[in-house]
């Protein structure tokens, strides 16, 4: 599955090459809304209790369609109303069944900071995510991003990844995402984050994601010392997303 989102995001890449260019989207960038600053808002949020970034997603490839009625900035608001530090939105279309035009309009309903969710492989897709507003993007490409004034959720997914990570030895802080679904098998396991840990030093603030659906679960978490948390499917299931969120949070901050 991945070498197929892969071999589709190059040929996105070709496509939008065609119709745009790097000067142009320079000039949209110059023109954009300063980004919003999401790594300070989760640390304001987590030094708080803890910080959550919810998800605007309407499909994925293993579960297929989570949610019929699909309205981006009536969930971006529910979120905000809920307790969410952040949001997180898909752009993929063939995969995720996203688009672009759900990160405006999410953006546009609220002042949560906004991560672009998608598969950057290339320089002009990090250019084209701030010119449509992201406030942040999930890669490894980090330096560009950050001159644009993005920050940058770096993501891993096992102790490989994660020590060619730290190899980096990328500017401080970083932010660091432990995805606990194997992009392989699709199994999601909380150990994941939790048998990571011991081995990031104290320079990464950690966003644990995927698999985090129960207070139970935040608890258990936040007992290991991690306050960051991005959570979609089970939260995008519920009628009211924001209202799925506050309750989540409630053990926290009750």
């Amino acid at each position: 599955m991945l070498e197929t989102i892969l071999a589709c995001k190059r040929e996105e890449i070709e496509a939008l090459k065609q119709t745009t260019t790097y000067a142009k989207l320079e000039q949209a960038v110059a023109a954009a809304d300063p980004p919003r600053g999401f790594a300070q808002a989760l640390s304001t949020a987590a030094a708080a209790g803890v910080a959550v970034i919810a998800e605007v997603k309407k499909a994925s490839p293993s579960r297929g369609l989570i949610r019929a009625d699909f309205d981006p900035a009536a969930i971006a608001r529910s979120y905000a109303a809920g307790g969410a530090a952040c949001l997180s939105v898909l752009t993929d279309e063939r995969f995720f069944q996203g688009g672009v035009e759900d990160l405006r309009r999410a953006r546009a309903a609220c002042a949560l900071p906004v991560i672009r969710k998608d598969f950057l492989v290339d320089e002009i897709q990090v250019l084209h995510a701030r010119a449509i507003g992201a406030d942040c993007v999930l890669l490894i490409a980090a330096a560009l991003a950050r001159a644009m004034g993005m920050d940058v959720l770096v993501e891993v997914h096992d102790r490989a990844e994660l020590l060619e990570v730290l190899r980096l030895q990328l500017p401080e802080p970083v932010l660091l995402g432990i995805n606990n679904r194997n992009l392989r098998s699709f199994e999601t396991r909380l150990e994941t984050t939790l048998d990571l840990l011991p081995s990031i030093g104290a320079g990464c603030d950690v966003v644990t994601e995927s698999g985090i659906a129960t207070p139970r679960d935040i608890a258990r978490m936040t007992a290991a010392g991690v306050r960051r948390f991005l959570v979609g499917e089970s939260l995008m299931r519920k009628t009211d997303p924001g209202a799925a969120l506050a309750r989540l949070l409630a053990p926290v901050s009750g």
